[in-house]
């Protein structure tokens, strides 16, 4: 939150306003992709499941990485509208250089 509050703060107050409910949003986010990335390289994307003992077990996606695809799109799609709410001049790089480094 920290880092983005300091990419925006000098825009005009009702646009922080706005970038802040975004940016808050883009930290839960953030969080919760990097505890599901951690089950994921604990525990794999895959997992053998079966409805009960009598059917045998198959490979299926696991829950984790089923959510770590969707957390990811929606992080993805809240940066991109940080980004379009601030011209890259304003930003002087720091908001694809914070992409980059995830």
């Amino acid at each position: 939150m920290a880092r983005l509050t300091g990419i925006y703060k000098d825009l005009p107050p009702n646009e922080f306003a706005v970038a802040q409910g975004l940016i808050v949003q883009a930290a839960r986010l953030r969080a919760r992709l990097d505890r599901l990335w951690a089950d994921i390289e604990a525990n794999g994307e895959t997992e053998w499941f079966t409805q009960s003992e009598k059917t045998d077990p198959y490979e299926r996606e696991r829950p984790s990485a089923r959510l770590f695809t969707a957390t990811d799109k929606n992080y993805q799609a809240i940066i991109k509208q940080l980004n379009e709410l601030t011209p890259p001049s304003k930003t002087g790089g720091k908001l694809e250089k914070l992409m980059q480094d995830g």
